[in-house]
């Protein structure tokens, strides 16, 4: 009989406010992990309301979570991966819980001294390998901010110019200023986000000017005191599960021991995301472009899109789903439809427009003149009602993604995937069989790859009928109670 475990799952962020890929697998594990075990998650949050530092208790859709409040408060670089402060609260929180085994997604806001914390309590540490942010101090996508390039080796002056124009120089430089003026709560922190979401170019402006100036520039030789704890964390835990070969290379080509990394990729809850076999082609008459170039952010609608029927034409409906951020590339899907006959299809642009504002505006600006509509984020709840809208899925990523949630949900859903061939995604489309590749940064190649399927929708059927199997989440959770129960029991022996 399967023994009832306390696990604990840490990661950077969590639900409802936060929605991104891993925080929604991270969920979906959690909880029917629950059904048979106990199960808390320790995520960290952004909230200049409360004090750095603070732990407050909440329960999500069932699962507890303990929040530990990290408004970027640093003195150097180092504490914004290795603080004193947040290890005693990371300490407290495995003291309170007492897991018999730690499940780590992120360390990123939390701290990289975890894992060996645990290990001083006697606790198993297992690691799921979600992207590169352990090694790369800039975000985990590995692409250059200056440069637009994808960094093939981690290399410290490379990294140090880079971090200096990451969103995290900026937010460890607002908590500074927000210190130096004696704000209490934080109130210069939250005007500024309150200005980004508002006035995005001249929080882009105010970003590169004194506020951004406040804290000193990372030195290549932080970097490689960063890449050495990074070693440190491969010790300490003992099982990494990466969900693609091209991640779990990536960490070994690092140090990380193939011996410690299985790959398995990502479960999912299939039966909330399958739509019915035979499903029909989804292209509808007529469509109402949103009108760019206004210089001001739409709103996200999220609700019923409005449609028309002034045409007879059916044109193909192309989906776009994830952050906008620049990484994710929806840029180059803009630029793309510019090489496509008008009247033959129609985008729909899935995801908030208040994340990276000044991105966003970019977005709505280029996207002028083209039959496109910004829908807004969704519930997961949503998720077959949203993809069932879709006969193509396009994912033009710039970074090495790992194994994208969004394309297996496209595939619950009948849809077929465009995507750009970097990173794990080779491994989950065969080109001209269940999907297409191009080239990534290429709006010409993503252009030419979808444009025959824009021309023949019949392919689009085609090759929606090859798409693979996905593993269901209650799969994935038996594969990791096992991976739990292993580890666990050679503890205690």
């Amino acid at each position: 009989m399967l023994t009832r475990l306390r696990i604990l799952h840490a990661i950077h962020d969590f639900l409802p406010r936060h929605q991104a890929g891993s925080e929604i697998y991270a969920f979906n594990l959690c909880r029917e992990l629950a059904s048979r075990h106990f199960v808390h998650v320790l995520a960290a949050e952004f909230d200049p309301s409360r004090r750095h530092g603070t732990l407050c208790w909440r329960v999500h859709e069932g699962i507890p979570v303990i929040e530990l409040v990290n408004n970027w408060e640093t003195a150097s670089f180092a504490d914004a991966w290795r603080s004193a402060l947040i290890d005693r609260r990371l300490d407290q929180v495995l003291q309170a819980t007492q897991p018999d085994v730690l499940h780590v997604h992120s360390l990123l806001n939390l701290s990289f001294n975890l894992p060996a914390l645990a290990q001083a309590h006697g606790i198993p540490v297992v690691a799921t390998l979600h992207d590169h942010t352990l090694v790369c101090p800039a975000g985990g996508q590995r692409l250059h901010v200056t440069e637009g390039t994808v960094c093939d080796r981690i290399d410290p002056d490379r990294c140090a110019s880079c971090f200096a124009r990451s969103p995290f120089q900026a937010q460890m430089s607002a908590a500074a200023v927000g210190r130096l003026a004696g704000l209490a709560g934080g109130r210069l922190i939250e005007a500024a986000r309150l200005v980004a979401r508002r006035v995005p170019r001249l929080a882009a402006a105010l970003a590169r000017g004194k506020v951004a100036r406040r804290v000193a520039p990372v030195l290549a030789s932080e970097v490689g005191e960063r890449l050495a704890a990074v070693a440190r964390v491969f010790e300490a835990v003992d099982l990494f599960v990466a969900p693609s070969k091209a991640v779990a290379q990536a960490h070994q080509q690092l140090g990380l021991t193939a011996e410690k990394v299985v790959v398995s990729d990502y479960g999912f809850p299939v039966a909330t995301l399958r739509n019915e076999p035979g499903r029909p082609f989804n292209g509808t008459a007529g469509f109402v472009p949103y009108n760019g170039g206004t210089g001001s952010l739409p709103r996200d609608s999220g609700a019923a899109l409005q449609r028309c029927s002034q045409e007879p034409r059916h044109p193909v409906r192309i989906g776009f789903v994830g952050t906008l951020v620049h990484h994710k590339g929806p840029h180059l899907l803009l630029e793309a439809a510019r090489y496509w006959p008008g009247g033959l299809f129609e985008i729909e642009i899935h995801g908030s427009l208040n994340t990276f504002p000044g991105y966003s505006l970019q977005l709505t600006e280029s996207a002028d003149g083209l039959p496109v509509r910004f829908c807004g984020a969704f519930e997961p709840s949503r998720s077959a009602s949203i993809y069932g809208r879709f006969d193509l899925l396009v994912v033009p990523s710039l970074w090495p993604e790992n194994s994208p949630l969004v394309i297996h949900e496209a595939f619950l859903a009948g849809v077929p995937v465009a995507a750009a061939a970097t990173g794990g995604i080779p491994e989950l489309i065969t080109d001209g069989v269940n999907g297409v590749l191009f080239e990534p940064g290429s709006a010409r190649s993503l252009a030419d790859a979808v444009r025959p399927l824009i021309e023949d929708p019949a392919r689009l059927r085609r090759l929606a009928s090859a798409r693979p199997a996905v593993k269901s989440i209650e799969a994935d959770a038996r594969e990791w109670e096992q991976r739990y129960e292993a580890l666990v029991s050679g503890r205690r022996a």
